[in-house]
């Protein structure tokens, strides 16, 4: 399996993690739904990354893949960002953006329902691939702000 900046931001870190690959289908409406489909874990434990725009700067917000990002929690002005600013910021294509290794590390907003999970999936960097990691190293390795921005 090829390693991805997500993973080796992981490795670099020092923390406990698996990677779990799997064959993505390009037809998937929902890259994290087919995510937990066919990794058999409960769609509450795997989180989408998504690129936001708050008064025109970027920012990262993680949520359950079956909920949705409330862009109010996040202010006023929030709105997702284009999908081609996104990748370019990040360095990932879209549905395999990852909060980890991006290209310029971009402020990021972690869902409170995280932390009720021992570990939860995220994008490892590439559509087919997620890294499962305790939601307390995600917050630590993103200085993410823990808050209620799923619903």
């Amino acid at each position: 399996m090829a390693s991805t900046p997500a993973i080796a931001a992981a490795e670099r870190a020092g923390i406990r993690f698996a990677v779990h690959e799997y064959a993505h289908d390009p037809a998937a409406e929902s890259y994290g739904l087919e995510a937990a489909e066919k990794l058999g874990v409960d769609p509450a434990r795997v989180f989408k990354t998504l690129v936001v725009s708050l008064d025109g700067a970027l920012a990262v917000a993680c949520v359950p893949v079956e909920a949705r990002l409330d862009l109010r929690a996040l202010g006023k002005r929030a709105e997702l960002a284009e999908r081609k600013r996104a990748e370019a910021a990040t360095g990932y294509v879209a549905g395999g953006i990852s909060p980890l290794g991006q290209r310029r590390a971009l402020p990021a907003a972690v869902d409170a329902s995280a932390l009720e999970h021992e570990t939860i999936l995220v994008s490892a960097g590439r559509r087919g691939l997620q890294i499962e990691l305790d939601p307390r190293d995600l917050v630590r390795l993103t200085s993410a702000e823990v808050y209620a921005i799923a619903r």
